[in-house]
């Protein structure tokens, strides 16, 4: 390293330190003087010995206080605090040394209260001056470079947020809005409240503002509908800071800055479980989880773990997904003792190696083709993999003695129009029948879109948008519900925690969104304009769509739990022997690959089920959910 560079990196701090020192020894002058000054008939006397004892020992007191890290640039009232610190424990060091020196001749009682005063003001005095012009020169210089943007609320997180940014060259805030009376008028931070959130639009023109920030990370989603509905009313570009359960659960930061995304607007309210139980099911226990790479099983994975599971197998036939998963929960859960296995759940002798190493005692399945158009021209496999899959692992869970198993099932499974709903609720039903013959659990839980999953339309959205549209919808009416994955995934855990075996439990879904509205919703929050910018085309249904998703059939007369978010749907009964039958005439079919044998087996189970190649609006019912208790 060259004497340059040397230098260069340690002036800064030499620079600092000999500031300190020299304020140190002017202090201690000073107080001498004024203690002199009301007796101008003793005379100043100084020791030998007297100022480098000074400064030594009160310099050692500076290093060991840590006032030499503190970076004048950013000095606040914790640095403040440092420097008290240092100059009273270097008062009461000066004090002592200079008893034993010379036993205080010529330093008068009186300099040992002043000094500590006046250096706590020389110290402290030129680190917020210092702050104070790098705080204007930076303003004044953002003026003509940085964005001028406004926060909307005015809470503690936007008053963070508007300190934080006070050091980012990039941002000018200009002020803040907020609905709270108290506000009107003040300032913070120096930054004034300017006005109300309806008088957005009129106070980002007035201040010229060339960007919104909004933080309101505990809004609830209807206000957050309503501000970014504000924003958008603007024509501004808007961002957002996380949500509080995202910060809570490690996935942002708080003051992070970013794009408000639709699950921002979709998700609904924190769901309130029972953490309790749900730990008593989980918690020290060994359990399995099929599927445990896709969108919903890694999320049962984590939260698994996070409640702290005794040992965790993950049952994977996605190579790259069983090893993304398994490399996330070694890296965040090192004392998890974790198992990944890939195999296909329909593979019996697998699963049979795979129960008795595991010994599992809850059982997530998870494991499913869900591409509705897709598996529309794929029964054979469908059917092998959601119910011949399903029989095998429910099967094996039974005789590996599992204490509970949860099946993972989708409201496409009520009143199936689809390959892949009928699956799902023929899986539905031989996990309901099978309960009764079994000391195993066996519970289903429904529920609707998950937001963000793995080939769900958001995903497919947002690469239209980015790649500039078009747009697909398939029909104008068409609605779905959604939730979002670790919502879904919660209240998965919340009733495996409360089912005592048969039950269909369905999630309440909140009201279904209109796949138009979430189109038009995504391109805005993109920064487009929908229609001009970015075409919207609908393209029709396709095979075995519904125009409105269900989440029970009528004759499932649905009732409450004890958890508001979660509905019991009651059991429906067939004969076990015709539905072993027509399973066993069903596997018989997907090894020959007879699929017209495949269709009688799945019609003799669902005698309502029709083989369409499309399902026609007209003919589709929609059960909207109501209040449960008024249903009964």
């Amino acid at each position: 390293m060259s004497l340059r560079k040397f230098v260069g990196i340690i002036h800064p701090r030499i620079a600092v330190v000999a500031h300190d020192l020299t304020m140190a020894a002017l202090a201690w002058w000073i107080a001498k003087l004024l203690r002199y000054t009301f007796r101008p008939d003793d005379i100043v006397s100084y020791h030998l010995l007297e100022f480098p004892i000074v400064l030594l020992v009160q310099g050692l007191i500076f290093r060991w206080t840590g006032l030499y890290k503190s970076v004048w640039r950013f000095a606040s009232l914790p640095d403040l605090w440092n420097i008290l610190r240092a100059v009273v424990l270097g008062t009461v060091a000066i004090y002592l040394s200079l008893f034993l020196y010379n036993r205080l001749d010529g330093v008068p009682r009186s300099v040992l209260l002043l000094y500590p005063i006046l250096l706590a003001v020389l110290l402290g005095g030129p680190r917020l001056a210092y702050r104070f012009w790098k705080d204007s020169r930076g303003d004044l210089l953002q003026n003509s470079t940085a964005k001028r943007v406004m926060i909307v609320g005015a809470d503690r997180a936007g008053e963070v947020l508007s300190r934080d940014l006070r050091h980012d060259s990039r941002y000018l805030v200009v002020g803040f809005v907020d609905d709270k009376p108290s506000l009107r008028g003040a300032s913070i931070n120096g930054h004034p409240v300017l006005g109300r959130f309806d008088q957005l639009t009129e106070v980002a023109r007035e201040a010229a503002v060339e960007m919104l920030l909004i933080a309101l990370p505990a809004a609830s989603t209807t206000e957050m509908r309503r501000v970014v509905a504000l924003c958008d009313a603007t024509g501004l570009p808007y961002r957002t800071v996380p949500r509080l359960e995202d910060v809570v659960a490690g996935r942002a930061q708080f003051n992070e800055i970013k794009e408000v995304a639709i699950e921002d607007l979709l998700g609904r309210d924190s769901v309130e479980l029972d953490w309790t139980a749900i730990r008593e099911t989980l918690t020290a226990r060994r359990v399995l989880v099929t599927g445990g790479g896709g969108s919903i099983g890694s999320e049962l994975c984590r939260q698994i773990a996070r409640l702290g599971a005794q040992s965790l197998t993950v049952v994977e036939q996605s190579e790259y997904n069983l090893y993304r998963i398994t490399q996330e929960l070694r890296a965040d859960f090192p004392e998890l003792i974790l198992e990944g296995i890939l195999a296909d759940c329909g593979d019996l002798v697998a699963m049979q190696k795979a129960f008795a190493e595991a010994k599992p005692q809850v059982l997530f399945h998870a494991a499913a083709y869900k591409h509705v158009p897709m598996l529309q021209g794929q029964l054979r496999s469908a059917f092998r993999n959601n119910v011949l899959g399903t029989r095998t692992v429910a099967d094996t869970a039974r005789e590996a003695g599992v204490e509970c198993f949860v099946l993972i099932s989708t409201d496409k499974a009520v009143n199936p129009t689809s390959v892949m709903g009928a699956c799902k609720r023929v899986a539905e039903i031989y996990c309901q029948n099978l309960n009764a013959h079994a000391n195993t659990r066996f519970m289903t839980v429904r529920f609707g879109n998950v937001l963000d999953s793995a080939g769900s339309v958001v995903p497919l959205f947002r690469r239209q948008i980015n790649d500039g549209g078009p747009v697909t919808v398939t029909h104008p009416e068409i609605s779905r519900y959604f939730m979002t994955i670790p919502e879904a995934c919660q209240l998965i855990l919340q009733a495996a925690s409360i089912g005592k075996g048969g039950e269909i439990f369905a999630l309440d879904m909140g009201e279904p969104v209109k796949i138009r509205d979430l189109a038009e919703q995504m391109i805005r929050l993109a920064g487009k304009k929908p229609g001009s910018e970015i075409p919207i085309v609908y393209t029709g249904l396709r095979a075995g769509e519904k125009l409105f998703e269900e989440l029970f059939h009528p004759l499932e007369n649905y009732s409450a739990t004890g958890h508001a978010k979660i509905f019991l749907a009651q059991h429906r009964e067939v004969s076990w022997e015709l539905l072993q039958a027509l399973l066993s005439k069903a596997a018989e079919a997907v090894i020959v690959f007879n699929e017209e044998e495949l269709r009688r087996c799945v019609s003799g189970l669902l005698p309502s089920f029709r083989w369409s190649e499309v399902a026609q609006p007209d003919n589709v019912v929609s059960i909207r959910r109501t209040n449960p208790e008024k249903s009964e």
